[in-house]
């Protein structure tokens, strides 16, 4: 999959995206915080299995939040700035 600010033969149009990168970036930062702060609280308990399985969530939102960042970075090339809101 190309990272850019819209993948070629996806619907939705620059002025109306088809993905709210901000929204994602939004929840991705939520996942990953809660996933770390869970992780540390069952390694504390030694619950081992259950830890390791929210580090790795945790990991996972750290990628997601890489990606997303790449979009957005590549919308702002194409748009030449501009401001979004949390939905767009």
């Amino acid at each position: 999959m190309p990272i850019g600010a819209q993948p070629s033969g996806r619907r939705g149009t620059v002025g109306e995206p088809y993905s709210p990168l901000n929204l994602r970036l939004v929840l991705a930062l939520f996942g990953f915080v809660i996933c770390t702060v869970l992780s540390v609280v069952l390694f504390r308990m030694g619950w081992t299995v259950p830890g390791w399985l929210l580090a790795a969530w945790a990991a996972v939102a750290v990628i997601d939040i890489a990606v997303i960042q790449m979009r957005r970075r590549a919308r702002r090339r194409d748009e030449h700035g501009g401001d979004h809101s949390l939905f767009e």
